[in-house]
C-alpha cells in the first residue's frame, strides 16, 4: 500500500523478585525473574506478532525460548544479570522480517524507592522499555487485519496502570517526566546564575586592588 505507514507500540523487559527464604532450584539462585513482551495497557498484540524467542544465558537449559501464544514471556530464576535477544516475528501476512531487540536483565534497584528511602526488600524490580514498531507500506492483507483490530495507529493509555506489573508508560507517566526535567531546569539554572553573581563579585573585589 504506497504512502501508507501503520505503527504499533509495544513495552519489553523484566520484572525481578528476591527469593528470600523461598526454595529455588539452584541454591546460588537469588531472585524470581520474568522477561516479557506486551501491547501498552496490556493490549493484545497475537493479531499483528506470531511469536517471540527470548535468548538466555548460555548456562540456562535450553537457551533460546520459543514462546509462540500470549503471553510472549519467561519466568526463570537466578544470581546474574546478562543481555537478553528478543526476537519478534510477525505473521506472515505481513510479509516482514523479525526484528531483534536487546535487553539487559535487570535483578537489583541500584536506587532509592522514589521518595529518597532505601529500596524495601521485597518490593519487585522493574525495568521496561518503550518501543513503535513502524511498517512502511504494508500489504493490503497486513493492514486489513491492522483496521479490523482498530490498530491502525497507537494511543498510549491516560494514566498509570494498576495492573501486575504495572505498564510503565502512559500519557500522565510523559507529563510527569516533563514536569521533573524543568524543575531540573530550573534549578540548573538558578545554579548557574548564582554562580555567575559570585564570579562577578570576585572579579569586581579583584579590580579593586589593582
Amino acid at each position: 500500500m504506497k504512502g501508507t505507514v501503520a505503527t504499533r507500540a509495544l513495552y519489553y523487559g523484566n520484572v525481578a523478585t528476591p527469593l528470600g527464604g523461598k526454595k529455588a532450584s539452584d541454591s546460588d539462585h537469588t531472585h524470581k525473574w520474568t522477561i516479557l513482551v506486551r501491547g501498552v495497557n496490556n493490549e493484545d498484540i497475537s493479531f499483528w506478532i506470531k511469536k517471540v524467542t527470548f535468548r538466555l544465558h548460555e548456562t540456562y537449559p535450553n537457551p533460546q525460548r520459543t514462546i509462540e501464544q500470549p503471553p510472549f514471556e519467561v519466568t526463570e530464576t537466578g544470581w546474574g544479570e546478562f543481555e537478553i535477544a528478543i526476537k519478534i516475528y510477525f505473521h506472515t501476512a505481513s510479509g516482514e522480517k523479525p526484528v531483534t531487540l536487546y535487553h539487559h536483565l535487570r535483578l537489583h534497584p541500584y536506587e532509592d524507592d522514589g521518595t529518597g528511602q532505601p529500596w524495601p526488600k521485597d518490593k519487585p524490580v522493574t525495568s521496561f522499555n518503550y518501543d513503535e514498531i513502524v511498517f512502511n507500506e504494508p500489504t493490503e492483507a497486513f493492514y486489513q487485519i491492522l483496521q479490523e483490530n482498530n490498530a491502525t495507529s497507537i494511543q498510549l493509555p491516560t494514566k498509570k496502570s494498576t495492573k501486575d506489573p504495572p505498564v510503565p508508560f502512559s500519557t500522565m507517566v510523559e507529563q510527569e517526566e516533563l514536569d521533573r526535567l524543568d524543575k531540573s531546569l530550573r534549578e540548573v539554572n538558578r545554579q548557574m546564575q548564582k554562580e555567575r553573581q559570585r564570579a562577578e563579585a570576585i572579579t569586581e573585589e579583584a579590580a579593586m586592588y589593582k
